[in-house]
């Protein structure tokens, strides 16, 4: 196993409209290596093979790519807890490379062969083939074009992550400098990136963690105040600040919602985003006993389309420059898919889980 630090924070920088072109010829009936799940189980079901190459059609654009992140959607397709996914599949919801192919009557597409890209959601390895592989076929619309000289294992833990935590924290909280910023499950990539850009807000930013160890990686990454989760933090949380939160992040899932509403204050919000806990259902939901009076409980899920390329582009720029770091990289080879799958599922690492293709 590799490991890399992710150095970097995010807004404006622009992106260059470019020519669009064809793809590379040569491709036409070769193949790739990719990973392909057979169905739900053990990470026994992933299975690194040869497949096809896809071929460019109208409205899709062909990636080459050269590293994807791991995410916890992944592990709910393996599980089996995703709906609508069909196998064997390709699995792998992001993307970073370069564009290899595009149909040429997408002229108007703004992007070209070579070009820098991320790609993200949209349906990626669920309802077709996804990020797991040397090539990826993607509708345009999701394709991100960005410039950068940083290595692909440093840019391949950028995309769902940043999407992610820049959305929950604008769009799902709204979160303004001055206020009090609760994380739960602040050592998950997310988190950590939430860390960094609630901090770049002007927020005092408190994060929970189940090992106390990882406290000073929570403390590297800005957090102002640490909190070793049992279950229950509140008190903790209210003993720092007795009004509660302005603000909380709710990325474990519903088994830590009622604790974490109890934590903010009135009129304060907190957004349900992530489920490392695998579990997103509240069984028999009564708002007026669930809910703590005058605490805002809003959610956030987001696609490609939600993350503006002028945020990718300066969130790159400030981790090139080392002014913002999204956490710790831990990067493995596409042979080494098993284990990063297991590490995942164990949370036998801090941080974000890149894997590359080696194209």
């Amino acid at each position: 196993m590799y490991r890399s630090r992710c150095a970097g924070w995010v807004c404006q920088v622009g992106v260059a409209v470019l020519w669009c072109g064809q793809g590379m010829e040569d491709l036409v009936g070769g193949t790739m290596r990719a990973v392909v799940l057979s169905g739900p189980g053990a990470v026994g079901n992933l299975v690194v093979r040869e497949l096809p190459v896809p071929e460019v059609r109208p409205g899709w654009v062909r990636v080459a790519v050269k590293a994807f992140g791991l995410n916890r959607s992944e592990l709910h397709t393996r599980l089996g807890l995703a709906e609508g996914v069909t196998f064997p599949r390709v699995p792998g919801i992001e993307a970073v490379g370069v564009v290899d192919g595009l149909d040429p009557a997408d002229g108007g597409c703004g992007l070209a062969v070579g070009q820098q890209v991320v790609t993200m959601m949209g349906n990626m390895g669920r309802t077709y083939d996804g990020g797991y592989a040397e090539y990826t076929l993607v509708p345009v619309g999701q394709v991100i074009p960005f410039s950068s000289e940083l290595a692909w294992e440093v840019i391949g833990a950028v995309p769902e992550t940043l999407q992610t935590a820049y959305g929950s924290l604008t769009t799902g909280l709204d979160l303004a400098a001055g206020q009090t910023l609760l994380i739960r499950g602040g050592t998950s990539s997310v988190g950590l990136a939430a860390a960094a850009l609630g901090k770049g807000l002007g927020a005092t930013v408190l994060a929970t963690t189940r090992k106390a160890a990882n406290g000073d990686a929570l403390k590297a990454q800005g957090v102002d105040h640490v909190l070793v989760d049992d279950g229950s933090v509140a008190e903790a949380v209210r003993a720092l600040y007795p009004d509660g939160v302005d603000a909380a992040l709710e990325l474990v899932g519903t088994p830590t919602l009622p604790d974490t509403l109890a934590a903010t204050r009135v009129h304060g919000t907190v957004c349900f985003t992530g489920m490392l806990s695998n579990q997103w259902l509240v069984r028999d939901f009564y708002p007026i006993g669930y809910l703590p009076k005058g605490v805002r409980l809003t959610a956030y899920g987001g696609e490609s389309g939600d993350l503006p390329g002028e945020v990718l582009q300066r969130c790159l720029d400030e981790i090139a420059a080392g002014r913002i770091s999204l956490g710790p990289t831990h990067v493995y080879r596409l042979d080494d898919i098993r284990q990063a799958h297991t590490d995942m599922e164990m949370g036998h690492t801090v941080g974000k889980l890149v894997v590359l293709t080696d194209r």
